[in-house]
């Protein structure tokens, strides 16, 4: 089982790959805001130079400061930006993130694209470094899934691996996942692992291969079809047991559905090996955070 995060894998932090995408998120994200020109800001004078804090109205896992800082850059490079908090950190209401100093316009302009993507990508780390706590001690990691917000999917995938968590697929590009629509158009369980065992055989890379099983019956199928990674949708407490004595480590198994912090620790002491989670960034609530000119 991978330790590393897929996104981590692809867009390391210190990366090129890391710089562009925050800069064309933040690119796309700023001129949707601002199009032609800011109206407001521009009734203050050019020159005019000014001091800001950025402070969290609540307990959050700070994320997304790569995001919030390219914002003021894109608009002034002069600006300057002292961070009180590392991306990743618990902070505390009412705490101050950070200290910005520079162009009045320019950071008015910025403010709310930065604190967007700072209080989204903080909202998605702080739930997911929850469910990953919720599971501390079992053998079971917290996985995201591709209900993200259209154009943050890579954002948001980053925050859950600053939160905890582990990412599924980052796409349909870099993964097979043969879902219950897949297998009835395919023909079957049978017929669909041997069509993907071809096309990831046939690709000169490896590619990962999973396949969905609604019961006990088609998790026996996948394996006799020689599967080594299963996800088990909506399966109950009991059938997953079931499913892990059947398995016998023969296979990577992923329970999903039905899964909240009420529930997800009994999912893992079941002894699955994944638990994948829609709503660490589908069903996210933005953090509070506040900019004040100071």
């Amino acid at each position: 089982m991978t330790t590393t995060p897929l996104f981590i894998q692809n867009y390391p932090s210190d990366s090129q790959a890391f710089r562009d995408l925050v800069n064309q998120q933040v690119a796309a994200a700023l001129t949707e805001d601002i199009g032609t020109g800011d109206l407001t800001a521009s009734l203050l004078p050019a020159a005019q130079q000014a001091r800001a804090t950025i402070v969290t109205r609540e307990d959050a896992t700070l994320c997304g400061t790569a995001w919030a800082e390219a914002c003021f850059k894109q608009l002034d490079p002069a600006i300057s930006i002292s961070w009180h908090a590392k991306e990743g950190q618990r902070v505390n209401a009412n705490q101050i993130l950070c200290e910005i100093s520079g162009s009045t316009r320019a950071i008015l302009s910025a403010e709310r694209c930065a604190l967007n993507f700072l209080q989204t990508l903080s909202s998605v780390a702080t739930q997911t470094r929850r469910y990953v706590e919720a599971v501390s001690g079992t053998q079971a990691q917290i996985l995201d899934t591709r209900k993200t917000i259209p154009g943050l999917r890579l954002a948001e995938k980053y925050a859950v691996t600053v939160g905890g968590g582990m990412n599924q697929r980052l796409a349909l590009y870099d993964g097979i996942l043969i879902k219950e629509n897949h297998i009835a158009s395919a023909g079957g369980i049978k017929a669909a692992l041997e069509a993907a065992s071809r096309l990831a055989y046939g690709a000169g890379k490896e590619i990962s291969v999973q396949i969905e099983v609604e019961t006990l019956g088609e998790l026996k199928q996948a394996l006799s079809a020689g599967s080594t990674s299963i996800l088990l949708d909506d399966f109950s407490l009991e059938d997953m047991r079931e499913a892990v004595r059947i398995t016998q480590k023969r296979a990577l198994l992923e329970a999903s559905g039905g899964v909240d912090l009420n529930t997800v620790r009994s999912i893992a002491e079941t002894g699955v090996d994944r638990i994948s989670i829609g709503s660490l960034t589908k069903h996210i609530r933005a953090i509070d955070l506040s900019l004040r000119i100071t």
